[in-house]
């Protein structure tokens, strides 16, 4: 029984809850802790996985009658599958966190040499040390975690903000390094590369993303307000290479300034949706560690020849 409700419990967590969880209204009211409800679900969907490997041998031993000698077998053979399913997601995320850390090495030595920030007087007056600008018509802005950090503008979204609109962007780019978000997506896309094709859903991945994006923006909306950040989202969403063809926002970028507009301060709504959330991920987190798999765990251990 143990195997069948763990099995139950993982495919809904994988198959059912990332399509309602990634549809749903209520996250953008508590980003970061809807972003700690995906990290449950995925946590608990690897526990299940677990869970059903362990659990199924040791069951089907007891309902054949079998003896001690065979369930100890069958349970060392559970642990080594369990183990095989363990070292598959570390192995996917050294592999996901290598390419990340030698990919973000080369791109960073590449707009130091590439930098041009002394030249462009459209810089607020508080720059940070990492700051740097890359000539160019194209209008955009990103940042390079790691231990060296970079925020990295454009001279085409120098030219078309403002200067508060600017010192919002970089708050909002600074919140990401501040905050490791690259950390979180490193471990989701891990998790998405290491799950079986069948049972792999892209939902948490683009969610997670959607989120750790109104994250930024709260921190950089406190720091800067709302306007200058909405505006410069509307600026760099709407503008274009000069001669190329104008394309609508993406949808994402329009529910973050709907909700930007939406937010003056801070949503007296959020503190208890966020209560809700986290107390959902707990939850989630102790219905197969406890209620399922520690009442098994006392009837496998007993299978032990000792």
């Amino acid at each position: 029984m143990t195997a069948l409700l763990l099995g139950a419990l993982g495919l809904t967590l994988s198959l059912v809850v990332p399509g309602i969880l990634a549809s749903a209204r209520w996250p953008d009211r508590a980003p970061a802790a809807a972003v700690v409800l995906w990290q449950s679900i995925t946590l608990t969907g690897i526990l299940c996985a677990l869970g059903v490997v362990l659990a199924a041998p040791q069951e089907l031993v007891s309902e054949l009658g079998s003896g001690r000698p065979v369930g100890a077998t069958a349970l060392i053979a559970a642990l080594a599958v369990a183990a095989v399913i363990i070292l598959r997601l570390l192995a996917s995320l050294a592999g996901v966190t290598y390419r990340s850390r030698t990919r973000r090495a080369r791109h960073r030595m590449l707009v130091d040499l590439l930098d041009t920030a002394e030249r462009h007087g459209e810089l607020p007056d508080e720059v940070p040390a990492g700051l740097r600008v890359l000539d160019g018509p194209l209008p955009f802005a990103y940042c390079l975690p790691g231990r060296q950090p970079r925020v990295v503008l454009s001279g085409g979204a120098l030219r078309v903000l403002g200067r508060a609109q600017v010192s919002a962007v970089i708050a909002h780019e600074q919140a990401h390094l501040r905050h490791r978000h690259d950390l979180v997506m490193e471990s989701f896309t891990a998790f998405y590369r290491a799950v079986p094709r069948p049972l792999r859903s892209r939902a948490p991945l683009d969610a997670v993303h959607l989120l750790l994006e109104m994250v930024a923006d709260d921190a950089a909306r406190r720091r800067c307000g709302a306007g200058p950040l909405g505006s410069a989202l509307a600026v760099l969403g709407d503008a274009v290479t000069p001669g190329g063809p104008a394309e609508p926002a993406g949808d994402a970028d329009q529910d973050r300034r709907r909700r930007l507009s939406r937010l003056a301060g801070d949503d007296p709504r959020s503190m208890p949706v966020a209560a809700g959330a986290l107390a959902a991920a707990a939850a989630l987190l102790v219905l197969p560690t406890v209620i399922l798999v520690v009442p098994w765990l006392d009837q496998a251990l007993s299978a032990w020849p000792l």
